[in-house]
């Protein structure tokens, strides 16, 4: 590097140049200082005063960067050098001294970039409010930062995430999405881009660690990697992992759970792989079942044999314990170079429980052992226990054992998880929020296994993601979150909404996340087609919220339940259609991939399950009809099947063969359902191979739509009076529930009341009018978990001012009603009530609890 400070460029030939330094050294310094920080980094399209030019006349600015920086500074670097190349048609040059360019990106880490640190010194940037932060950064637009440059746009970052981050953000404020590779956003050409003069000061992320888990793979991001990026290895390999960690820095990522399904050999067992994590900064992490950064799928049951010349005995610690220990500790020692997080504990070699002890005290006393031997490898790599980054994650049987007293060291991170269908167990207590570790979330945004997977296509909304997520946060989870996004496609909007909370949890609130679809779509195809798009997708939201479409087999709609949900999937297609025709050609590929697929598929499943079964409903009285509902379930396969091979083979000239299947784990559920006409089938439609069951549960429930004469169907909202209390309000969280509307108490931090004082608690209260006779009061609400042992998930319903009746909402017990539940995406709680006189008749709702989302009220006459 061979930039020397500002005063040291100018040779002091005479008194009179060395005056004129100092005034523009001071000019200089009162300029930079008296420029306001501004909200946020603002790049517009014309020249403005003082503004720096980005891209003028075609020319775009070198990128000044040290060499002794970060390696993840260069690659950013050169990410960004790219993107400028996209938007102008001309790439930033990659520099590492000064050169007499007028306009200069100069980027770098505080303490390893000498010219970020001259720049400091010599008084032309503030750094003070980023320096010693968490992956924080400024930009600022300098004028004469040095000799020679006209006008600088600095990025400082206070580590080497934050130094990437910033550069990003530069690419990101101009035009280019997250998402320019991974779903083909291509930003829109541009001619001239300036930066508004200003310093942007980053905030600290909210969550130390966010990242995403790569999981299930085996249908779409192995195939598609083995043929198209690691052809060498045939295999999710460095090439495919690099791609993943650009990503996950345009999103203001750091940590990674890598995948290890049965499909792909161990992160670890490609040497290049924690290599390429580490050029990119990222954190390299394990899941809930593999312990110690091994991955036991592979490595203790397919390559145990190759890696120590020797048959492994039982992964089982009590009675094989020196070989476990030793099968871990090389791992920490392979590790112990790289920036890691372990996971403590043990589980079974895949997603199953401890082998051990048969008594649930058995199992915990061996845990404990378990987890101080694995410290007791943290003291001899990394000198204490507490130097190594651990987490504890209470997964399915796991919480058991926590919950039936299991010790965890204080500085180990508790992890706690949902119920795969995106409902928390269970969060940190009072006693649990003092502990040093923090606590976590493991959260899915597609999951295999039962009552059924949803690995195909991604229907949690950014309202039920807010509304769980700030939840965790307001119980202390700011240490870790991680998010199971299967094979990344097709969850781009629900993972960049999962990890944008992670970076501010208080951004989008439950109160706001329905407004995220329409920030999102601006950002990533124009504000023009925005309002459209956030219509489109939060409506595929709504009716997946109902049963998702891998689900749709499960569950019995009735008849005009059925007409009204093929109605609603006609208008969301027609409306897909529509926008289509408008937007520009360098989007197309984008708009299939992140919004008709998804639109399409999840109406095509449901179009091919209610015209079968209403094919067989008239196949005795009207064959004709019967034989035209058959063909519209044929059709309806063949549409998904014909989507998904444009999906892998015509867009982009193939570029993502493989990344996709309409049948994945080929589940009954994706093949063609029994119809009243089979002989209309081709052989490619009846699918011989046989289905794997595992995991499926059947759910027998009908979905009614409120057309009964006896039924009054409220929505929970629409009450005529509230009660508020202190510091908290009852809001209505738009997108949430059945209706697309649910009430709750906000925040979630607010007192749980018992029984005896529930008359303390918000309410909400409706008035109907009633005949005299007996009823059934229906109380519908999002399918959450008591938050944790400190709190209940209770109503009180005091009907007429007669006496309370008490109502326990949980879902926490992993049964049919959970089941159940989680299929139709609501808890059915009823009670009965007796009206005396016909008239007026109150009925006022007591919100005991935090965390309850009540959706509908049904008053059924009986």
């Amino acid at each position: 590097m061979n930039f020397k400070p500002s005063f040291t460029l100018f040779k002091k030939q005479n008194s009179v140049s060395y005056l004129t330094f100092l005034f523009f050294f001071c000019v200089g310094f009162v300029t930079v200082f008296a420029q306001s920080k501004t909200d946020q980094l603002e790049i517009v399209s014309q020249a403005t005063k003082s503004g720096f030019p980005l891209i003028q006349n075609g020319k775009v600015p070198s990128i000044l960067i040290d060499k002794s920086d970060a390696e993840v500074v260069n690659l950013v670097a050169k990410a960004v050098a790219a993107d400028f190349k996209l938007i102008s048609g001309t790439e930033s040059k990659i520099i590492h001294q000064i050169q007499n360019d007028d306009y200069l990106i100069i980027a770098g880490t505080i303490g390893k970039s000498k010219v970020i640190d001259e720049l400091i010194k010599a008084g032309k940037i503030d750094v003070s409010a980023v320096q010693n932060k968490w992956e924080s950064y400024c930009i600022s637009t300098v004028n004469a930062p040095m000799s020679g440059v006209k006008q600088a746009l600095i990025i400082a970052g206070s580590d080497r995430r934050g130094t990437a981050y910033g550069l990003f953000e530069i690419s990101k404020k101009s035009g280019v999405s997250p998402w320019v590779y991974w779903a083909d956003v291509k930003p829109k050409q541009q001619k001239e881009l300036y930066v508004l003069p200003g310093r942007f000061v980053s905030k600290e992320p909210s969550v130390k660690y966010r990242g995403i888990f790569i999981n299930d793979e085996d249908w779409g991001l192995h195939p598609w990697a083995a043929k198209n990026m690691d052809t060498d290895i045939k295999d999710i390999g460095p090439k495919t992992y690099a791609k993943v960690f650009e990503l996950l820095l345009r999103l203001k990522a750091n940590l990674i759970w890598p995948a290890m399904h049965d499909s792909t050999k161990a992160f670890w067992f490609y040497k290049q792989n924690p290599v390429v994590a580490d050029r990119y900064a990222i954190v390299i992490g394990s899941t809930h079942c593999d312990m110690m950064l091994r991955s036991n799928t592979f490595e203790w049951q397919h390559n145990f044999e190759n890696e120590y010349g020797r048959k492994p005995g039982e992964y089982r610690y009590d009675t094989n314990k020196s070989e476990v220990y030793q099968y871990w500790e090389d791992r920490v020692n392979e590790a112990k170079n790289y920036e890691s997080m372990y996971t403590v504990g043990m589980r079974g070699v895949r997603d199953g429980e401890i082998t051990g002890p048969t008594t649930k005290e058995g199992k915990i006393n061996l845990v404990e052992n378990i987890i101080g031997d694995q410290r007791s490898l943290f003291t001899k790599y990394f000198g204490a226990p507490t130097n190594a980054l651990q987490i504890f994650c209470p997964y399915k049987e796991v919480l058991d054992l926590y919950k039936g007293g299991l010790k965890v060291p204080d500085d180990v991170t508790l992890v706690w998880t949902d119920d795969n269908f995106g409902y928390i167990r269970q969060l940190s207590n009072t006693e649990e929020q003092k502990r040093s570790g923090s606590s976590g979330i493991y959260y899915h945004l597609s999951y295999l296994g039962g009552p059924h997977d949803y690995t195909w296509l991604s229907t949690n909304s950014p309202s039920l993601v807010s509304y769980e997520m700030t939840k965790a946060y307001q119980f202390g989870a700011d240490k870790f979150w991680v998010v199971n996004v299967g094979d990344i496609k097709p969850a781009e909007l629900e993972t960049q909404f999962f990890l944008d909370m992670a970076w501010d949890a208080k951004k989008w609130t439950p109160e706001n996340a329905i407004q995220y679809v329409q920030h999102w779509a601006t950002e990533t195809f124009g504000a023009a087609f925005a309002n459209e798009i956030a219509a489109i997708k939060n409506q595929y939201y709504q009716l997946a919220q109902d049963g998702k479409p891998e689900h749709m087999g499960m569950l019995h709609f009735d008849a005009e339940a059925k007409n009204k949900r093929l109605a609603a999937y006609v208008d969301l297609v027609t409306k897909v259609d529509k926008l289509k025709k408008r937007i520009p050609e360098y989007l197309k590929s984008a708009y299939f991939e992140l919004i008709e697929y998804p639109a399409k598929g999840a109406a095509l499943m449901n179009q091919k399950f209610f015209y079968a079964q209403m094919s067989l409903e008239v196949a005795e009285t009207n064959k004709k009809l019967a034989l035209d509902y058959s063909q519209k379930a044929k059709n309806a396969l063949e549409q998904i099947i014909s989507l998904t091979h444009h999906y892998n083979k015509e867009i982009e000239n193939g570029k993502w063969d493989g990344i996709i299947t309409h049948a994945p784990r080929n589940l009954e559920t994706y093949a063609m359902p029994k119809i009243a006409n089979p002989e209309i089938l081709s052989d490619s439609l009846r699918n011989p191979q046989p289905f794997d069951r595992r995991y499926i549960e059947k759910v027998i429930t009908t979905i009614e739509a409120a057309n009964s004469d006896n039924l009054i169907s409220l929505n929970a909202s629409s009450y005529k009076n509230k009660l508020d209390i202190a510091s908290e309000k009852i809001i209505t969280v738009d997108g949430l529930g059945l209706n697309g509307e649910s009430i709750s108490r906000f925040p979630f931090t607010g007192k749980s009341f018992k029984n005896d004082e529930y008359t303390k608690a918000p309410y909400v209260e409706y008035i109907v009018n009633l005949k005299a006779g007996e009823y059934d009061l229906s109380l519908k609400s999002l399918p959450t978990k008591t938050i944790n042992n400190e709190r209940k998930l209770n109503f009180a319903v005091v009907i007429n001012q007669q006496v309370p009746q008490f109502v326990d909402a949980d879902t926490s017990k992993k049964d049919k009603n959970w089941t159940l539940s989680v299929v139709r995406g609501y808890v059915d709680k009823k009670i009965k009530f007796n009206i005396d006189k016909e008239g007026q008749t109150t009925i006022r709702i007591y919100l005991q609890d935090t965390g309850l989302a009540l959706s509908q009220i049904d008053i059924n006459k009986l």
